[in-house]
């Protein structure tokens, strides 16, 4: 049965969080340890109304529907294949009442949901602008590392225009465009409250910045302790393990 749902290349992987699984095609994209890490540094309150925006396959909704109880999910992917996969993941875990997915533009989202809907809104987008190593416009690996088809500033008037007021926007970024990040947050009325940096090692820099904001919300901002992922013997930290169960 499983063998039926599968296309050219794809597999289905374990996610090791209330035996969910995820159809992934190794040739496209699949999700990373950024996508993991924002999962559990977001959350939504029972009933809460989610909007995960550039979904890819749809492992964001899938990993916050086991963590939290949340009433509802909308997935929104422009591709049309990620989309496709990502509905026939929801279908594989029988998650169709819960999870819906969309395919369609971030750039046009209130048309597509109306203004001020969303109680919380998570994105992992694109992180390098679009002309840092860019090999195709149209693969499937360019237009998710890459802002190809989005900017961030898309990203955030798109979570702005979405958001109830006091609804909360959490996303996963790099930290060497952190203030650039802050400066378009701001700008569209999504204060930072929240901050963590993420560290491969304990003594190399930063590779991910996870943040927190809130539409409307006042001017401050917590610094979380440094999340470090990897010992020096390269074996995951304790943190890691216990949270996040590598």
């Amino acid at each position: 049965m499983e063998q039926t749902i599968l296309k050219a290349n794809e597999r289905i992987d374990d996610l090791q969080r209330n035996g969910l699984r995820i159809i992934q095609d190794p040739e496209r994209f699949c999700f990373g340890m950024d996508a993991v890490l924002l999962s559990g540094f977001a959350n939504a309150r029972e009933g809460d109304e989610v909007l995960d925006m550039g979904t890819g396959t749809g492992i964001l909704p899938l990993l916050l529907s086991a963590k939290t109880a949340a009433g509802h999910f909308t997935a929104l992917e422009i591709q049309e294949e990620s989309a496709d996969m990502a509905r026939r993941s929801v279908s594989l875990n029988h998650l169709e009442e819960k999870i819906s997915v969309v395919q369609g533009d971030i750039r046009n989202v209130k048309e597509l949901f109306g203004g001020s809907v969303f109680d919380v809104v998570t994105c992992n987008p694109p992180y390098m602008i679009a002309d840092h190593g860019q090999q195709s416009a149209q693969d499937a690996k360019a237009i998710a590392r890459h802002e190809v088809l989005c900017t961030f500033e898309d990203v955030a008037k798109g979570a702005a225009a979405v958001l109830k007021p006091g609804g909360h926007f959490y996303l996963v970024h790099r930290p060497f465009r952190l203030a650039e990040l802050i400066c378009t947050l701001t700008k569209y009325k999504l204060e930072p409250k929240r901050m963590r940096l993420v560290y491969p090692y304990v003594d190399r820099e930063p590779n991910m910045v996870l943040l927190e904001a809130v539409r409307g919300g006042r001017s401050r901002m917590e610094v979380e302790k440094p999340l470090i992922l990897q010992n020096a013997d390269q074996s995951y930290t304790e943190e890691i393990k216990r949270d996040y169960g590598f």
